[in-house]
């Protein structure tokens, strides 16, 4: 820890937990400043508990009205801009970190996706639902765009993101950088023993290979499942397919897929678990990976994956498939909506699993030399780098904000 008290930080999520996405990463950044004598304030609707009693930590927790991330989103970008405000005043060095377009600050942007790089499905969920999803985007990809414009210093996840960023920017001016997200300390592939007892509770039946796809249901069918669905549909169809596949994941269209499954006569071979918190269970049951994604801005449940030895297959558009070896790159699906073309690298892999789960060990303990406190660590020192304190004021070099609050929101446990 610091031998002085340093100036603060603000960091601007959804949620700092551990339980996945941008949330995780948030979570970790969060951790790392406060491990090393930081003072962080923390604008969110979900704050994990070891933060919430740090002895560093400002929280200011944001409700959700009824429960909506569509109506908290303006609430937390108000109540961040506050805060903000009001530690300019009494700390003109503070470093703010938004995420997207979550909220308009000058400072630094941590962008986990691009809303402008991929559009809604048009025709699935209820009409009610599919305007208000063209809303809700509608207004990310402006927010976020703003928030770009804005920015000191934008850091992505994946060169894939900072593609999409500059792209949406329309030029590139050299303050776009790439910070890889980080890996779980201590994981490491599963022994046989473990596997096996891992297989039993979840019910899978000796002599099977089991495929796991792990992300949300939700009617834009983002994450592909209606993808899967039809491969699985297809492979099933044979009499050679022994692979059964177990989804986790909840959403507004859960209900609807295992209808579906029923109604294909699927329900012994796919199995919609809904909300799942034993992933790593999962993962260690688990023969490969699949995620026909048709967007990802990276793919932490993939990296995820591959780091307890799980071979994965996923789209080749996706922010992690940039770090796949040349000898892995026959796992990435160049079209997820190419259902035969899919279908074939997936029969590739069940054609030697021995061999590709090897090849995927080699490759995950790739991975699992950068943890979470490595990431940490190097965006904190870019940060730092990029917004440097001038030598005589203190003062971060950095455009001024217009000061337009009327009161300085008040931090809350």
């Amino acid at each position: 820890m610091s031998s002085k008290l340093e100036s603060p930080w603000l960091i601007v999520s959804g949620g700092f937990h551990e339980r996945g996405g941008m949330d995780k990463a948030n979570f970790f950044l969060a951790q790392h400043l406060l491990d090393r004598g930081t003072p962080v304030h923390l604008v969110g609707h979900f704050i994990d508990a070891r933060l919430v009693n740090h002895p560093l930590a400002t929280i200011h927790r944001i409700a959700r009205p009824l429960h909506s991330y569509a109506l908290g989103a303006p609430l937390l970008a108000h109540s961040a801009q506050i805060v903000y405000r009001a530690l300019r005043r009494t700390h003109p060095n503070v470093r703010a970190v938004a995420n997207g377009g979550n909220c308009q600050l000058a400072d630094v942007n941590w962008v986990h996706c691009v809303h402008r790089a991929w559009r809604p499905r048009n025709g699935e969920g209820p009409g009610w639902f599919q305007l208000k999803r063209r809303f809700t985007h509608a207004r990310a990809c402006r927010s976020e765009i703003r928030a770009f414009r804005r920015a000191h210093l934008i850091i992505t996840n994946s060169n894939t993101t900072k593609h999409e960023v500059e792209r949406g920017l329309g030029h590139t001016n050299g303050l776009i950088h790439t910070v890889y997200l980080g890996s779980d300390v201590g994981v490491t592939a599963p022994t046989p023993e473990e596997k096996l007892r891992a297989r039993i509770d979840w019910g899978i039946s000796p002599g099977r290979k089991v495929a796991v796809f792990v992300g949300a249901l939700g009617f834009d069918g983002n994450k592909g499942f209606d993808t899967l669905f039809k491969i699985w549909r297809s492979l099933c169809s044979g009499p050679d397919w022994d692979v059964d596949l177990l989804v986790a994941g909840a959403g507004r269209a859960l209900a609807d897929w295992r209808a579906k499954v029923h109604t294909a006569g699927l329900g012994d071979r796919i199995r919609c678990l809904g909300f799942c918190d034993k992933i790593p269970s999962l993962l260690t049951a688990a023969d490969v990976l699949i995620s026909p994604v048709r967007y990802e801005a990276y793919g932490l449940n993939v990296q995820e994956a591959i780091c307890r030895g799980v071979p994965a297959l996923t789209s080749a558009r996706a922010g992690i498939a940039e770090r796949y070896p040349g000898e892995l790159k026959s796992m990435l699906f160049e079209n997820p909506e190419n259902v035969p073309g899919c279908m074939e690298r997936i029969r590739l892999w069940r054609s030697q699993p021995e061999y590709w789960a090897e090849k995927f060990l080699r490759f995950g303990s790739s991975l699992r030399q950068r943890d979470w406190n490595i990431m940490a660590a190097e965006l904190v020192a870019i940060i730092e780098q990029h917004c440097p304190l001038t030598a005589q004021s203190g003062v971060v070099a950095r455009p001024a904000v217009r000061d337009t609050a009327i009161a300085a929101m008040k931090p809350s446990h």
